[in-house]
């Protein structure tokens, strides 16, 4: 029992820091409830003290290796790594050092004036250095946090530098299509290299001073001495990067990393991103492992074996990331404001960890929910035309079928009568599948002639109810002839569409909450008396604090208007989100499905 209590407390701790050290009350409604089901503390906290409100996640399983989540107050824009010590330089321009353990902000520097985008440690960890959009480029004392020296010169932003391993040159890249080396002790700039196009990466060999690598706009990557010459030849790639003992280095441009060895120009392996392009790439600091990012994903590779591995993929950022370090620890900055750390084994995993919980393979982004308690099930389609059930208890996946929706369209999923209804709209062409009778969809012409932001099916499934910005229309499923249709006032909320049999409810942002019944005379307005599923809507609010990246996402009920919850950043970036009652149940990028039962404190 102490054991399970010191772990789970540990792992509590570091990943909801921020949240504790600002307010501790909220431990009890923002870090325990969603911790892991599977977690003693989890198990230990009844619902009444955790506000009343259920916490389920689908098939979570643990605490896994997300170990920190840090929240800067301005985006992280890039990261390096010495030792225990970890720098991040920011978008307002301050850059923070971090404890690499526990992830705390022991300092905060100024001095440039806008972003900074790189940033690369001395080879005794005495000292880094900084290169900004200020055109700028400084070297700092990692002891006394302050400026050693400024380096001025370049005419355009400064995208990359790098320290050679004697420490007496600094190079900058620039988006000036220059690269300029500098003398460590007296600032002057010593050469100019120039280059037909923007220079996007540059780094020093880390075991020979005279070596440089750089890559540029023109998706070529060349080797120089410090004179300008060339080394060998030139490779194909938008950025570059060495492993920590110089051997080798990887370059990336588009979905495809090729590791190549330095002396030889062997190429090692090739490694391709399951989508996208990668954003950016490193080595470990032992050389086994070449991370690379794609999105909100980190792929990592075993390079040592004959055959390179996907070993393990990383999910838990919301949105782009832009920089990752790999020292010991796997550390990553993304857009959504936050720096995660990541504990990396050796151990190859066929897994994904979404927000540090082990997730199955599958993480295609969730387009629509539909949350039905009655069967006390939640339906969910993914973008690959997955359609899972899943048990709103336990967030455990019942059944999985393959769809063919395609990975744009507005959809809707019901199950009726006990028959699994999708129905889903592409190019003005409505198709209804039931899995139980049809093998294909049927397809019907979609009579609207307006742009659908919103697709829900009645509670019978003859009728499908279009919703844009200034209209709602009903559809007939069996001819596409529109039954009714009614024109909208104000401005809609972030989830405006409530449908119960033939009723509808829309919610605004500055109006009331409206109601009509689309029955046998057509659509009639309905007040909000003697109406159960109106009286316990959900809604959510969003807010961003002025003149910074902070978001907020808050549960209200949208009869009372009062805040009843409030969730936690790292599930603020959801793709589709639905109640039915007391549930709330959100859909996220990467196919990660959190459920919320407020059965205890919503007025029934």
């Amino acid at each position: 029992m102490i054991c399970k209590w010191a772990d789970d407390s540990q792992h509590l701790i570091l990943e909801n820091f921020d949240i504790i050290q600002n307010s501790p009350s909220k431990i009890y409604h923002e870090a325990v409830p969603f911790s892991p089901s599977s977690s003693w503390l989890h198990e230990w906290y009844s619902p009444e003290h955790l506000q009343g409100v259920k916490v389920v996640k689908g098939l979570q399983a643990g605490w896994g290796t997300c170990s920190r989540t840090v929240l800067p107050d301005s985006i992280p824009y890039a990261l390096a790594c010495w030792k225990n010590l970890i720098v991040a330089g920011l978008l307002s321009g301050n850059i923070i050092i971090l404890d690499a353990t526990t992830g705390t902000c022991t300092s905060t520097l100024f001095g440039h004036t806008r972003s900074v985008g790189s940033l690369v440690f001395s080879s005794d960890g005495m000292s880094f250095a900084s290169g900004s959009d200020d055109k700028t480029v400084r070297l700092w004392d990692i002891q006394t946090g302050g400026v050693i020296r400024t380096f001025s010169g370049h005419i355009a932003v400064v995208t990359s530098v790098s320290i050679s391993p004697d420490q007496t040159t600094l190079a900058s890249g620039s988006l000036d299509k220059t690269i300029r080396l500098w003398k460590a002790q007296t600032g002057e700039c010593c050469h100019v290299i120039w280059h037909n196009h923007y220079v996007y990466s540059v780094s020093f060999s880390p075991t020979n001073s005279q070596h440089l690598i750089f890559a540029s706009e023109d998706n070529t990557v060349q080797q120089q001495d410090i004179s300008g010459h060339q080394i060998g030849p030139t490779y194909e790639g938008d950025h570059a990067a060495f492993s920590s003992d110089g051997t080798h280095f990887v370059l990336w441009g588009g979905g495809v990393a090729t590791v190549w060895t330095s002396n030889s120009g062997v190429i090692i392996t090739k490694l391709r991103a399951p989508s996208s392009s990668f954003e950016c790439c490193c080595f470990s600091s032992n050389g086994k492992f070449v991370a690379g990012a794609t999105g909100g994903a980190i792929y990592i590779w075993d390079i040592t074996s004959s055959d390179p591995q996907l070993i393990k993929t990383l999910v838990g950022h919301t949105r782009r990331i832009i920089s990752i370090a790999f020292p010991s620890i796997l550390v990553s900055s993304s857009i959504d404001n936050s720096i995660k750390f990541w504990q990396v084994d050796d151990s190859p995993t066929n897994m994904i960890s979404i927000n540090s919980e082990p997730q199955p393979l599958h993480s295609a982004s969730i387009m629509t929910i539909c949350v039905q308690a009655k069967d006390h099930i939640v339906i969910s389609s993914d973008e690959a035309g997955v359609v899972r059930t899943w048990d709103l208890s336990t967030g455990l996946c019942n059944t999985s079928i393959k769809t063919s929706a395609g990975p744009h369209s507005r959809r809707d999923i019901q199950l009726i009568d006990g028959r699994l209804l999708i129905v889903w709209c592409t190019q003005k062409k409505i198709y209804i599948w039931d899995t139980k009778e049809e093998k294909l969809p049927k397809k019907v012409d979609a009579r609207s002639n307006f742009s659908t932001t919103t697709l829900r099916m009645s509670g019978d499934g003859s009728i499908v109810f279009l919703l844009d910005r200034e209209h709602i229309q009903a559809l007939s499923t069996q001819t596409g002839e529109i039954v009714g249709q009614v024109r909208l006032g104000g401005k809609l909320s972030s989830n405006p569409l409530t449908v119960d049999g033939l009723r509808v409810w829309i919610s605004f942002k500055d109006l009331p909450t409206q109601g009509w019944d689309f029955g046998s005379t057509g659509p009639t307005s309905i007040g909000l008396h003697n109406t159960p599923l109106v009286n316990s809507c959900l809604d959510i609010i969003h807010s961003t604090t002025e003149g910074t990246t902070t978001h907020s996402s808050r549960v209200r009920d949208t009869v009372t208007g009062k805040e009843i919850f409030q969730l936690p950043g790292r599930y603020e970036g959801f793709t589709n989100i639905q109640c039915d009652r007391q549930y709330l149940v959100a859909g996220y990028k990467y196919g990660e499905l959190l459920i919320l039962d407020f059965g205890q404190i919503i007025s029934q």
